[in-house]
């Protein structure tokens, strides 16, 4: 339909209807762009480590051996290191420290691929000759990665020590929440 001015101009009249849905069709494409554009504000600013290691809480039970080697010694600390297999495997670090004739602490960290995890232990210290063996218990402290969020408490932690060469055998067990 169109109408005439007074300077004869033809002024195109929508038809019926046709306006409100050109409006509602706009209405709908500026809707996708923001929905799109928060969704990319949302995961930009996730750190990529989150992104991509979300997954649902659970539990893990743990049965690990290491095989460590000494890498330095300060006083009656041994730091070694080694590789862990079992449920999760990778390379460890262990601190041990023989604290009394009969006592040992321990914080000890494994490194799956891309994670790790982190723990202390006590343990009661027994020296026979040419090996010396730990027996105690484990507390999981906290994890990064495919393990943010670790912990556990109670967990067996068990081992020997080679008295020549100080290589340490640990064997930890029991259950750990992510």
């Amino acid at each position: 339909m169109n109408t005439t001015r007074p300077l004869g101009r033809t002024v195109a009249q929508p038809r019926p209807g046709l306006e409100s849905a050109r409006a509602r069709a706009g209405a709908l494409r500026l809707a996708a762009v923001l929905a799109a554009a928060l969704l990319g504000l949302v995961f930009a600013g996730a750190p990529a480590s989150r992104a991509a290691t979300a997954r649902a809480a659970g539990t893990v039970s743990l049965n690990d051996t290491a095989h460590l080697h000494r890498t330095s010694h300060h006083g009656f600390t041994l730091n070694e290191e080694g590789s862990a297999s079992g449920t999760i495997s990778g390379s460890i670090d262990i601190h041990l420290n023989i604290v009394s004739v009969d006592r040992v602490t321990a914080e000890v960290s494994i490194y799956p691929s891309g994670s790790s995890i982190t723990g202390y232990a006590t343990a009661d210290y027994r020296s026979a000759g040419a090996v010396a063996s730990f027996g105690g218990a484990m507390t999981i402290e906290r994890g990064t990665g495919h393990y943010g969020g670790a912990h556990g408490s109670g967990l067996s932690f068990t081992g020997t020590v080679q008295r020549s060469n100080d290589a340490v055998v640990v064997h930890v067990s029991g259950r750990m929440s992510t």
